[in-house]
Protein backbone atom coordinates (compact mmCIF):
# COMPACT_ATOMS: atom_id res chain seq x y z
CA UNK A 1 0.00 0.00 0.00
CA UNK A 2 1.53 3.70 -0.97
CA UNK A 3 1.96 6.22 0.39
CA UNK A 4 -1.72 7.47 0.01
CA UNK A 5 -3.46 3.74 0.95
CA UNK A 6 -5.08 5.32 4.01
CA UNK A 7 -8.69 4.45 3.61
CA UNK A 8 -11.69 2.72 5.25
CA UNK A 9 -12.55 -0.55 4.65
CA UNK A 10 -16.39 -1.47 4.79
CA UNK A 11 -17.08 -4.01 6.58
CA UNK A 12 -20.45 -6.35 6.60
CA UNK A 13 -21.60 -5.49 10.23
CA UNK A 14 -22.75 -2.12 10.61
CA UNK A 15 -24.08 0.32 13.38
CA UNK A 16 -25.25 4.03 14.88
CA UNK A 17 -27.73 4.76 16.66
CA UNK A 18 -30.34 6.91 15.02
CA UNK A 19 -33.65 6.67 17.09
CA UNK A 20 -34.21 10.08 18.54
CA UNK A 21 -35.70 11.43 21.72
CA UNK A 22 -40.02 12.40 21.38
CA UNK A 23 -39.34 15.21 24.13
CA UNK A 24 -36.25 17.21 24.82
CA UNK A 25 -33.96 15.93 27.80
CA UNK A 26 -34.56 18.33 30.99
CA UNK A 27 -31.63 20.50 31.98
CA UNK A 28 -30.02 20.63 29.58
CA UNK A 29 -28.38 23.88 28.20
CA UNK A 30 -27.67 24.82 24.94
CA UNK A 31 -25.63 28.11 24.24
CA UNK A 32 -24.27 29.35 20.79
CA UNK A 33 -21.14 30.78 21.25
CA UNK A 34 -20.01 33.94 19.93
CA UNK A 35 -16.31 33.80 19.16
CA UNK A 36 -14.43 36.50 20.49
CA UNK A 37 -11.80 36.33 18.50
CA UNK A 38 -13.39 38.44 15.83
CA UNK A 39 -13.97 41.54 18.36
CA UNK A 40 -10.01 41.28 18.62
CA UNK A 41 -9.14 40.74 15.48
CA UNK A 42 -7.45 37.71 15.22
CA UNK A 43 -7.02 35.98 11.96
CA UNK A 44 -10.26 33.38 11.23
CA UNK A 45 -9.47 29.31 10.65
CA UNK A 46 -7.98 29.17 6.97
CA UNK A 47 -4.99 30.95 6.05
CA UNK A 48 -5.14 33.69 3.98
CA UNK A 49 -2.14 33.10 1.83
CA UNK A 50 -2.14 32.40 -1.37
CA UNK A 51 -0.21 30.03 -2.99
CA UNK A 52 1.48 28.56 -6.16
CA UNK A 53 3.51 25.95 -7.56
CA UNK A 54 4.66 22.62 -6.46
CA UNK A 55 2.78 22.33 -2.92
CA UNK A 56 6.42 20.87 -2.08
CA UNK A 57 7.82 24.77 -2.52
CA UNK A 58 4.92 26.78 -2.25
CA UNK A 59 6.02 30.65 -2.06
CA UNK A 60 3.73 33.63 -1.38
CA UNK A 61 2.69 35.92 -4.39
CA UNK A 62 4.40 38.60 -2.90
CA UNK A 63 7.13 36.90 -2.13
CA UNK A 64 9.98 36.09 -5.12
CA UNK A 65 10.04 32.52 -5.85
CA UNK A 66 13.93 31.24 -4.68
CA UNK A 67 15.76 28.42 -5.64
CA UNK A 68 16.10 25.20 -4.65
CA UNK A 69 17.17 25.77 -0.74
CA UNK A 70 20.90 24.19 0.24
CA UNK A 71 21.47 22.28 3.01
CA UNK A 72 22.70 24.54 6.15
CA UNK A 73 26.35 25.37 6.57
CA UNK A 74 27.21 22.50 9.34
CA UNK A 75 23.82 20.34 9.08
CA UNK A 76 24.29 16.38 9.14
CA UNK A 77 20.83 15.67 8.74
CA UNK A 78 19.75 14.58 5.25
CA UNK A 79 18.10 16.95 3.44
CA UNK A 80 14.61 15.35 3.60
CA UNK A 81 14.85 15.06 6.95
CA UNK A 82 15.88 18.48 7.51
CA UNK A 83 12.53 19.61 5.21
CA UNK A 84 10.46 17.46 7.55
CA UNK A 85 11.68 19.25 10.60
CA UNK A 86 11.52 22.74 9.33
CA UNK A 87 8.18 22.11 8.52
CA UNK A 88 7.54 20.58 12.07
CA UNK A 89 9.23 24.28 13.72
CA UNK A 90 6.76 26.05 11.56
CA UNK A 91 3.64 24.30 12.60
CA UNK A 92 4.67 24.49 16.47
CA UNK A 93 5.68 28.06 16.36
CA UNK A 94 2.32 28.62 14.13
CA UNK A 95 0.28 27.00 17.37
CA UNK A 96 2.40 29.34 19.88
CA UNK A 97 0.79 32.09 18.08
CA UNK A 98 -2.95 31.15 17.71
CA UNK A 99 -5.02 30.62 21.05
CA UNK A 100 -8.04 28.41 21.69
CA UNK A 101 -10.57 31.03 20.30
CA UNK A 102 -9.26 30.97 16.95
CA UNK A 103 -10.00 26.77 16.56
CA UNK A 104 -13.71 27.65 16.62
CA UNK A 105 -16.19 29.08 14.11
CA UNK A 106 -17.91 32.36 14.84
CA UNK A 107 -21.15 30.92 15.77
CA UNK A 108 -21.17 27.33 17.14
CA UNK A 109 -23.50 25.09 19.54
CA UNK A 110 -22.25 24.18 23.04
CA UNK A 111 -24.30 21.11 25.42
CA UNK A 112 -23.97 21.79 28.98
CA UNK A 113 -25.55 19.26 31.47
CA UNK A 114 -26.52 19.74 34.79
CA UNK A 115 -25.15 17.80 37.31
CA UNK A 116 -28.78 17.25 38.87
CA UNK A 117 -29.14 15.02 35.64
CA UNK A 118 -30.73 11.09 35.48
CA UNK A 119 -27.98 9.81 33.72
CA UNK A 120 -30.53 8.08 31.12
CA UNK A 121 -31.30 11.19 30.12
CA UNK A 122 -28.28 13.28 29.79
CA UNK A 123 -27.36 9.92 27.29
CA UNK A 124 -30.42 10.70 25.76
CA UNK A 125 -28.81 14.54 25.00
CA UNK A 126 -25.60 13.34 24.05
CA UNK A 127 -27.35 10.80 21.09
CA UNK A 128 -30.00 13.20 20.08
CA UNK A 129 -27.54 15.57 19.52
CA UNK A 130 -24.98 12.89 18.11
CA UNK A 131 -21.93 14.06 20.41
CA UNK A 132 -19.93 11.74 23.22
CA UNK A 133 -19.33 13.96 25.56
CA UNK A 134 -20.48 17.38 27.32
CA UNK A 135 -18.68 19.76 30.01
CA UNK A 136 -20.86 19.37 33.25
CA UNK A 137 -22.48 22.19 35.68
CA UNK A 138 -23.18 22.42 39.32
CA UNK A 139 -25.98 25.05 39.21
CA UNK A 140 -26.08 25.00 42.91
CA UNK A 141 -22.35 26.27 43.09
CA UNK A 142 -22.84 28.25 39.50
CA UNK A 143 -19.70 26.55 38.39
CA UNK A 144 -17.87 24.02 35.95
CA UNK A 145 -18.22 20.68 37.70
CA UNK A 146 -16.46 18.50 34.86
CA UNK A 147 -16.87 16.19 31.93
CA UNK A 148 -19.09 13.64 31.06
CA UNK A 149 -17.60 11.15 28.99
CA UNK A 150 -18.29 7.84 27.43
CA UNK A 151 -16.22 6.01 30.25
CA UNK A 152 -17.90 6.95 33.02
CA UNK A 153 -21.23 5.15 30.68
CA UNK A 154 -18.67 2.39 31.06
CA UNK A 155 -17.83 3.08 34.67
CA UNK A 156 -21.99 3.07 35.64
CA UNK A 157 -22.20 -0.58 33.54
CA UNK A 158 -19.56 -2.10 35.22
CA UNK A 159 -20.82 -1.16 38.86
CA UNK A 160 -24.16 -2.00 38.26
CA UNK A 161 -23.10 -5.52 36.09
CA UNK A 162 -21.09 -6.38 39.36
CA UNK A 163 -24.06 -6.33 41.76
CA UNK A 164 -26.59 -7.54 39.03
CA UNK A 165 -26.84 -11.45 40.44
CA UNK A 166 -28.24 -9.64 44.07
CA UNK A 167 -30.89 -6.84 42.56
CA UNK A 168 -32.04 -8.31 40.03
CA UNK A 169 -31.70 -6.85 35.94
CA UNK A 170 -35.51 -4.79 36.16
CA UNK A 171 -33.59 -3.15 39.52
CA UNK A 172 -31.09 -2.60 38.08
CA UNK A 173 -32.39 -0.46 35.05
CA UNK A 174 -34.55 0.98 37.29
CA UNK A 175 -31.31 2.28 39.17
CA UNK A 176 -29.63 3.53 36.47
CA UNK A 177 -32.23 5.42 35.10
CA UNK A 178 -32.47 7.24 38.69
CA UNK A 179 -28.84 7.49 38.61
CA UNK A 180 -27.66 11.24 38.74
CA UNK A 181 -24.66 12.89 37.16
CA UNK A 182 -23.32 14.30 40.12
CA UNK A 183 -23.84 10.67 41.50
CA UNK A 184 -21.47 9.33 39.07
CA UNK A 185 -17.90 10.12 41.06
CA UNK A 186 -19.00 8.27 44.17
CA UNK A 187 -19.64 5.16 41.72
CA UNK A 188 -16.33 5.53 40.51
CA UNK A 189 -15.00 5.66 44.23
CA UNK A 190 -16.90 2.34 44.80
CA UNK A 191 -15.23 0.71 42.07
CA UNK A 192 -11.18 1.83 42.82
CA UNK A 193 -11.58 3.98 39.75
CA UNK A 194 -9.19 7.32 40.52
CA UNK A 195 -11.51 10.76 39.83
CA UNK A 196 -10.32 12.31 36.52
CA UNK A 197 -8.84 15.62 37.06
CA UNK A 198 -10.29 18.95 37.21
CA UNK A 199 -8.69 20.18 34.22
CA UNK A 200 -9.68 23.72 32.08
CA UNK A 201 -7.83 26.01 30.25
CA UNK A 202 -8.75 29.99 29.60
CA UNK A 203 -9.58 30.18 25.96
CA UNK A 204 -6.86 33.18 26.00
CA UNK A 205 -4.29 30.60 26.09
CA UNK A 206 -2.10 29.36 23.22
CA UNK A 207 -2.90 26.06 21.46
CA UNK A 208 0.52 25.22 22.08
CA UNK A 209 0.09 25.28 25.59
CA UNK A 210 -3.40 23.77 25.52
CA UNK A 211 -2.03 20.82 23.24
CA UNK A 212 0.48 20.17 26.42
CA UNK A 213 -2.11 19.79 28.86
CA UNK A 214 -4.01 17.50 26.84
CA UNK A 215 -0.66 15.33 26.20
CA UNK A 216 0.48 16.27 29.81
CA UNK A 217 -2.79 14.66 31.42
CA UNK A 218 -3.50 11.82 28.32
CA UNK A 219 -7.04 13.88 28.14
CA UNK A 220 -8.58 13.68 24.81
CA UNK A 221 -10.83 16.78 25.60
CA UNK A 222 -9.61 20.62 27.19
CA UNK A 223 -12.74 22.53 28.81
CA UNK A 224 -12.30 26.67 28.12
CA UNK A 225 -13.16 28.37 30.89
CA UNK A 226 -13.61 32.35 31.05
CA UNK A 227 -14.68 34.63 34.06
CA UNK A 228 -18.15 36.68 33.56
CA UNK A 229 -17.16 40.18 34.65
CA UNK A 230 -20.79 41.12 36.26
CA UNK A 231 -21.18 38.04 38.24
CA UNK A 232 -17.60 36.62 38.55
CA UNK A 233 -18.75 33.13 37.95
CA UNK A 234 -17.27 30.80 35.58
CA UNK A 235 -18.39 31.03 32.02
CA UNK A 236 -17.78 27.64 30.10
CA UNK A 237 -16.81 29.06 26.63
CA UNK A 238 -16.40 25.88 24.79
CA UNK A 239 -14.22 22.03 24.59
CA UNK A 240 -10.79 22.03 22.51
CA UNK A 241 -10.76 18.38 21.48
CA UNK A 242 -7.60 16.48 20.16
CA UNK A 243 -9.07 16.19 16.50
CA UNK A 244 -10.49 19.71 16.38
CA UNK A 245 -6.61 20.78 17.19
CA UNK A 246 -5.06 18.82 14.58
CA UNK A 247 -7.78 19.77 12.21
CA UNK A 248 -6.81 23.01 12.54
CA UNK A 249 -3.12 21.83 12.00
CA UNK A 250 -4.46 20.40 8.71
CA UNK A 251 -5.92 23.39 7.37
CA UNK A 252 -4.17 26.21 8.74
CA UNK A 253 -0.31 24.57 7.63
CA UNK A 254 -0.98 23.13 3.98
CA UNK A 255 2.31 23.81 2.87
CA UNK A 256 4.24 22.66 6.04
CA UNK A 257 1.85 19.60 5.42
CA UNK A 258 3.20 18.19 2.41
CA UNK A 259 6.52 18.68 3.69
CA UNK A 260 5.85 15.87 6.69
CA UNK A 261 6.61 13.11 3.84
CA UNK A 262 8.66 10.33 6.60
CA UNK A 263 6.71 7.32 7.39
CA UNK A 264 4.26 7.11 10.54
CA UNK A 265 6.37 3.66 11.77
CA UNK A 266 9.79 5.80 11.44
CA UNK A 267 8.75 8.51 13.10
CA UNK A 268 7.43 6.05 15.86
CA UNK A 269 3.56 7.19 16.10
CA UNK A 270 1.71 4.98 17.30
CA UNK A 271 1.88 1.54 18.86
CA UNK A 272 2.93 -1.11 17.41
CA UNK A 273 3.45 -5.23 18.01
CA UNK A 274 6.12 -6.65 19.68
CA UNK A 275 7.58 -10.13 18.74
CA UNK A 276 5.33 -13.12 17.85
CA UNK A 277 5.71 -14.71 21.16
CA UNK A 278 2.94 -15.85 23.92
CA UNK A 279 0.99 -12.77 22.81
CA UNK A 280 1.01 -12.63 19.47
CA UNK A 281 -0.42 -8.80 19.26
CA UNK A 282 1.38 -7.28 22.46
CA UNK A 283 0.78 -4.21 24.08
CA UNK A 284 -1.92 -3.80 21.27
CA UNK A 285 -5.95 -5.19 23.11
CA UNK A 286 -7.58 -7.32 20.77
CA UNK A 287 -10.92 -9.18 20.41
CA UNK A 288 -12.81 -11.72 18.02
CA UNK A 289 -16.36 -11.78 17.11
CA UNK A 290 -17.40 -14.45 19.88
CA UNK A 291 -15.77 -12.40 22.78
CA UNK A 292 -18.15 -11.30 24.96
CA UNK A 293 -18.63 -7.28 25.25
CA UNK A 294 -18.47 -7.38 29.27
CA UNK A 295 -14.59 -8.79 28.53
CA UNK A 296 -14.07 -5.60 25.89
CA UNK A 297 -15.40 -3.36 28.39
CA UNK A 298 -13.32 -4.20 31.00
CA UNK A 299 -10.36 -3.91 28.19
CA UNK A 300 -11.67 0.46 28.04
CA UNK A 301 -11.41 0.70 31.88
CA UNK A 302 -8.40 -1.13 32.71
CA UNK A 303 -6.70 -0.12 29.69
CA UNK A 304 -7.60 3.18 29.35
CA UNK A 305 -8.43 2.97 25.31
CA UNK A 306 -11.36 4.19 23.92
CA UNK A 307 -10.95 1.24 20.88
CA UNK A 308 -10.47 -2.21 20.02
CA UNK A 309 -9.57 -4.24 17.26
CA UNK A 310 -11.72 -7.24 15.94
CA UNK A 311 -9.40 -9.80 14.71
CA UNK A 312 -10.22 -13.35 12.65
CA UNK A 313 -8.12 -16.60 13.75
CA UNK A 314 -5.55 -15.00 11.16
CA UNK A 315 -5.03 -11.57 12.85
CA UNK A 316 -6.44 -9.64 9.82
CA UNK A 317 -8.80 -7.09 11.05
CA UNK A 318 -12.66 -7.35 10.13
CA UNK A 319 -13.84 -4.69 12.18
CA UNK A 320 -13.46 -2.35 15.49
CA UNK A 321 -15.62 -2.00 18.83
CA UNK A 322 -15.66 1.09 20.33
CA UNK A 323 -16.34 2.86 23.73
CA UNK A 324 -18.98 5.04 21.47
CA UNK A 325 -20.65 1.84 20.61
CA UNK A 326 -21.52 0.86 24.54
CA UNK A 327 -23.68 3.70 24.34
CA UNK A 328 -25.92 2.15 22.06
CA UNK A 329 -26.22 -0.90 24.35
CA UNK A 330 -27.45 1.54 27.17
CA UNK A 331 -29.60 3.28 24.85
CA UNK A 332 -31.40 0.43 24.01
CA UNK A 333 -31.41 -1.45 27.26
CA UNK A 334 -29.13 -3.92 26.32
CA UNK A 335 -26.42 -2.97 29.04
CA UNK A 336 -28.93 -5.89 30.84
CA UNK A 337 -27.24 -8.91 29.79
CA UNK A 338 -23.44 -7.78 28.47
CA UNK A 339 -22.84 -11.69 27.68
CA UNK A 340 -23.98 -11.24 24.37
CA UNK A 341 -20.83 -11.84 21.63
CA UNK A 342 -19.08 -8.58 20.03
CA UNK A 343 -20.71 -9.95 16.73
CA UNK A 344 -24.37 -9.73 18.41
CA UNK A 345 -23.82 -6.37 19.86
CA UNK A 346 -22.30 -5.02 16.44
CA UNK A 347 -25.57 -5.80 14.97
CA UNK A 348 -27.04 -2.75 16.70
CA UNK A 349 -25.18 -0.75 13.83
CA UNK A 350 -26.77 1.02 11.37
CA UNK A 351 -25.75 1.69 7.81
CA UNK A 352 -24.26 4.87 8.77
CA UNK A 353 -20.80 3.34 9.89
CA UNK A 354 -18.23 4.57 7.36
CA UNK A 355 -16.05 1.58 8.29
CA UNK A 356 -12.35 1.13 10.08
CA UNK A 357 -9.88 3.60 9.37
CA UNK A 358 -6.77 1.52 8.09
CA UNK A 359 -3.20 2.55 7.00
CA UNK A 360 0.42 1.19 6.66
CA UNK A 361 3.39 1.93 8.52
CA UNK A 362 5.02 2.92 5.25
CA UNK A 363 2.08 6.27 5.29
CA UNK A 364 3.39 9.37 5.61
CA UNK A 365 2.43 11.65 8.47
CA UNK A 366 1.36 13.81 5.45
CA UNK A 367 -1.32 11.37 4.50
CA UNK A 368 -2.81 10.98 7.65
CA UNK A 369 -2.99 15.00 8.24
CA UNK A 370 -4.69 15.04 4.82
CA UNK A 371 -7.05 12.76 6.09
CA UNK A 372 -8.03 14.56 9.42
CA UNK A 373 -8.43 17.61 6.85
CA UNK A 374 -11.11 15.63 5.06
CA UNK A 375 -13.03 13.64 7.31
CA UNK A 376 -13.58 12.86 10.95
CA UNK A 377 -11.23 10.20 12.24
CA UNK A 378 -10.04 9.15 15.71
CA UNK A 379 -7.66 6.55 15.11
CA UNK A 380 -6.35 4.29 12.31
CA UNK A 381 -5.94 0.58 12.21
CA UNK A 382 -2.03 -0.41 10.94
CA UNK A 383 -2.20 -3.64 8.93
CA UNK A 384 0.82 -4.77 7.09
CA UNK A 385 1.04 -4.27 3.62
CA UNK A 386 3.02 -5.21 0.55
CA UNK A 387 6.40 -4.49 2.11
CA UNK A 388 6.05 -6.91 4.99
CA UNK A 389 3.91 -9.70 2.77
CA UNK A 390 7.43 -9.72 0.84
CA UNK A 391 9.17 -10.34 3.87
CA UNK A 392 6.62 -13.22 4.83
CA UNK A 393 3.94 -11.27 6.68
CA UNK A 394 -0.23 -11.46 5.69
CA UNK A 395 -1.51 -8.31 3.69
CA UNK A 396 -4.39 -6.95 6.09
CA UNK A 397 -3.12 -8.78 9.57
CA UNK A 398 -2.92 -6.19 12.43
CA UNK A 399 0.52 -4.54 13.10
CA UNK A 400 -0.60 -1.61 15.67
CA UNK A 401 -2.66 1.12 15.74
CA UNK A 402 -2.33 5.29 16.24
CA UNK A 403 -4.68 7.25 17.79
CA UNK A 404 -5.01 11.29 17.74
CA UNK A 405 -2.80 11.02 20.85
CA UNK A 406 0.15 10.00 19.26
CA UNK A 407 -0.17 12.24 16.55
CA UNK A 408 -0.26 15.58 18.95
CA UNK A 409 2.45 14.24 21.01
CA UNK A 410 4.75 13.90 18.10
CA UNK A 411 3.50 17.20 16.95
CA UNK A 412 4.19 19.42 20.21
CA UNK A 413 7.32 17.53 20.78
CA UNK A 414 8.28 15.17 24.05
CA UNK A 415 10.67 17.85 25.43
CA UNK A 416 8.13 20.77 25.16
CA UNK A 417 5.46 19.28 27.39
CA UNK A 418 7.51 20.26 30.63
CA UNK A 419 8.63 23.38 29.46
Amino acid sequence: MGESSCDVTPHGVRHILTASLSQPALALLVRKQINQSCDRGRPRIHSRRRETGNPSTMQSQTTPRRRVSRRRAGSYLPASQETHDNALSSIRTMLRGRTGYDAFPVSFRLIVLDTKLSVTRALHCLLENNVVSAPLWNSDQAKFAGMLTVLDIIHLIQYYYKYKTAVGYENVRTDVEKVELGSLREIEKALGVAEPPLLSEHPDASMFDAAKVLMRTHARRLPLLDKDTDTGHEVIVSVLTQYRLLKFVALNCPSEIQQLHMSLRKLKIGTYVSSPGVKPFHPIATARLDTKVFDVVHMFSERSVSAVPIIDDNGIVVDMYETVDVMTLVRLGVYQNLDLTIAEALKTRSPDFLGVVICTASDSLRTLMQLIKKRRVHRLVVVEGEEEEKQGGKKGRLLGIITLSDVLRYIVGHGDLND
